[in-house]
């Protein structure tokens, strides 16, 4: 029988690429879309030499229709979707708002009509707890109803989730969205992790970045929110049991166990944990002191959010595996492997 081939969109960035990891190794065929935009070429090896399966990346933006319908033409047996392409950086979106609806919207939109014509019937689209803004309660369920986002690209995964619930009504294609908190970490190997790119937004590549010289010092965004140290709180989860999640996901809809159409999972580990915490677990974890400062809150910034993960355990039969100290562990050992072959630069 031949293997499940899925298309990953954005397979060469941080999460796509560990997803294509997971899915190599569990007997899944995978192709790649990813324009290189915010990442680089040399991850389609990465992921072959620790996968140690064929892995081939398509270069170009998805935005693009008539070369992703070239790709669907060169691969017609394509039976499932992960899509990640999009932008992610939320002070950016506050910035360039447009430029955030344009790509992660019409990213969408394209991926769908490529995926109805060549007849793709499992869908997993990569969300995100922005969706909730600031809930009113806490921790978030799935039932929890969504407040204002935040921020632009909190706002086009509340559209991209409407685009694609509204399409399913009469659409034959099954769907599960997964709104992940903040992903972290690099992968056990030391041979890939989160490339960034401009100036990171996410609080673990600035605390590495900080502590090995590439920055005087961190901000951290705020101590006078109300929480137990008066800094944001988070939930983190490594990013293998993110990528993990995916695959289960698609083996959930490839073996017919979904009951609606469209599926919301959260994908987090359940404890929030606040900036302030996260520098001082890195501290020990590394034994290296940070140089941080307090500064004015971020315009954007969620001021609590973590997950009831409860549904994913029950259908996806999924759970974290990676606790903090692993989150900062792998982290540090991929910013220093970045260091020592000028990855940042290749």
């Amino acid at each position: 029988m031949a293997a499940y081939k899925v298309l990953v969109t954005g397979g060469c960035g941080y999460i796509g690429s560990h997803t294509s990891i997971d899915l190599l190794q569990k007997g899944f065929e995978v192709v790649s879309v990813d324009s290189l935009e915010r990442s680089k070429a040399f991850v389609a090896d990465r992921v072959s030499e620790i996968s140690g399966k064929a892995f081939h990346n398509y270069a170009f933006d998805c935005r693009d229709y008539a070369q992703l319908r070239q790709v669907f033409t060169a691969h017609p047996d394509i039976r499932g979707i992960i899509h990640f392409a999009a932008y992610k950086a939320v002070g950016e979106s506050v910035e360039q708002p447009l430029m955030y609806y344009d790509n992660n919207i019409n990213s969408l939109i394209n991926v769908l009509r490529v995926a109805e014509e060549f007849d793709v019937q499992d869908f997993v689209f990569s969300s995100s707890c922005s969706v909730y803004g600031n809930a009113a309660e806490l921790p978030v369920s799935e039932a929890t109803p969504l407040a204002e986002a935040e921020s632009p690209y909190g706002r086009t995964k509340v559209i991209s989730e409407k685009i694609i619930q509204e399409y399913s009504i009469n659409s034959r294609m099954r769907f599960i969205l997964l709104r992940y908190f903040n992903p972290t970490g690099a992968h056990t190997s030391g041979l890939l992790g989160e490339i960034p790119f401009g100036s990171p937004q996410n609080l673990i590549p600035v605390i590495t970045e900080t502590a090995i010289g590439r920055r005087a010092s961190l901000t951290v965004f705020g101590d006078d929110y109300d929480t137990r140290d008066g800094s944001c709180i988070r939930d983190y989860i490594h990013v293998m049991d993110i990528a993990e999640a995916h695959t289960l996901g698609l083996q959930y809809l490839q073996s017919n166990r979904n009951t609606d159409q469209v599926e919301i999972l959260n994908l987090g580990s359940g404890n929030g944990i606040s900036v302030l915490e996260m520098i001082r677990s890195f501290e020990s974890v590394t034994g290296r002191t940070l140089n941080y400062q307090i500064g004015p809150r971020r315009e954007g910034d969620v001021i609590a959010v973590y997950a009831d993960n409860s549904r994913a355990k029950k259908l996806l039969g999924w759970e974290c595996k990676q606790g903090v100290d692993d989150m900062m562990r792998t982290a540090w050992a991929w910013e220093q492997r970045m260091q020592e072959e000028n990855i940042r630069e290749k």
